[in-house]
């Protein structure tokens, strides 16, 4: 008698994930990724952002305070021995370094006196990290004889390296006038203003 053999079992495809499935987890996996990208632009960007607001806040301390130093340089009240003292004793305040130094060694006296307005001014170098700065301005003199009741006006360009000396306080730290193409060379304005002294 013939033995029947057990019928053999065919395997068929393996079992595969459907499709929505599929797509779903791609999906999540893709959303993750973006978002981790998402996330580090951001904070890239957002750290470029804090450094150039930083950086505009220090360029607009330093233009603020040096156009008001430079008028302050130019400035002397030498009517009065008392007048010229006051108006070194700011020049010094508004300085630093050797130029500092230099500056408390005028002796205040009468004199004319000058007057000076800051009429125009740049940044034109700044680093923050060192805490240096570079301005440079277009200031009006206005300056009065002794005994005299009206003033004669000189303007001149000028370079100033300011320092920053504490948060957010620059000063001083070098003056020198700017030549300026085509105009007569500077014989100063006969008063002893920081500038004017030849202080640099």
């Amino acid at each position: 008698m013939k033995r029947l053999g057990r019928p053999s079992r065919s395997r068929g495809p393996a079992p595969t994930r459907p499709a929505g499935r599929t797509r779903a987890l791609t999906g999540a996996a893709l959303a993750v990724a973006l978002a981790f990208c998402g996330t580090g632009a951001w904070t890239y960007s957002q750290a470029r952002t804090d450094d150039d607001l930083a950086y505009g806040r220090a360029r607009d301390a330093a233009l603020e305070q040096g156009r008001h130093h430079l008028a302050v340089l130019n400035t002397l009240d030498a009517s009065t021995r008392d007048h010229a003292e006051d108006s070194i004793a700011a020049w010094r305040e508004a300085s630093t370094g050797p130029l500092r130094a230099e500056l408390g060694t005028t002796e205040p006296t009468t004199g004319a006196s000058a007057r000076a307005t800051v009429t125009d001014a740049a940044v034109t170098a700044l680093d923050t990290r060192a805490g240096t700065a570079k301005l440079i301005a277009t200031v009006r003199v206005d300056v009065t004889a002794q005994g005299a009741t009206k003033a004669t006006s000189d303007r001149k360009r000028l370079e100033a390296v300011l320092d920053r000396t504490g948060e957010d306080t620059w000063k001083v730290k070098a003056l020198s006038a700017v030549p300026v193409a085509g105009a007569a060379p500077d014989k100063g304005t006969g008063t002893g203003t920081a500038e004017g002294s030849g202080k640099k």
